[in-house]
């Protein structure tokens, strides 16, 4: 009898690791940003990036997804919605976005890392996120 209720329960166990071990948590996201040494323009360098794969219909375009990212609205909508850490810059909402640290991972659907935005966003808030 105990012989029984130990294989009975062998197999549950079994079944249960089985069945749970087939679900998708978390995703890992291997960081492949570079380093950015000189100083980073909003304007110049990250709206550009920001038009091209975040300011799109039904993504981070005017009436889209929080932040809107068109060029007019993208620096007020970053700094206001408080997605900037000036403080702790790795900690910002928009970085940790990027980087696969709050999901879902941005940009959505796209490539991981377009022109390297998350080595440029991270050095313009270690700048200051300044509007420039």
């Amino acid at each position: 009898m105990k012989k029984i209720l130990l294989n009975t329960l062998a197999v549950c166990a079994a079944l249960a690791v089985l069945t749970t071990g087939c679900r998708k948590d978390t995703t890992l996201i291997v960081r492949s940003d570079s380093a950015v040494s000189g100083t980073v323009s909003f304007s110049k360098d990250l709206v550009p990036i920001f038009a091209k794969n975040c300011a799109l219909s039904g993504c981070h375009a005017d009436g889209g997804k929080s932040p809107t990212l068109t060029a007019s609205k993208a620096y007020a909508s970053l700094k206001g919605g408080n997605f900037v850490d000036t403080t702790k810059p790795a900690n910002s909402i928009i970085y940790e976005r990027l980087t696969g640290k709050l999901n879902p991972s941005m940009p959505l659907g796209g490539a991981s890392n377009p022109s390297n935005i998350n080595g440029l966003i991270l050095a313009w808030i270690k700048q200051g996120a300044k509007n420039n």
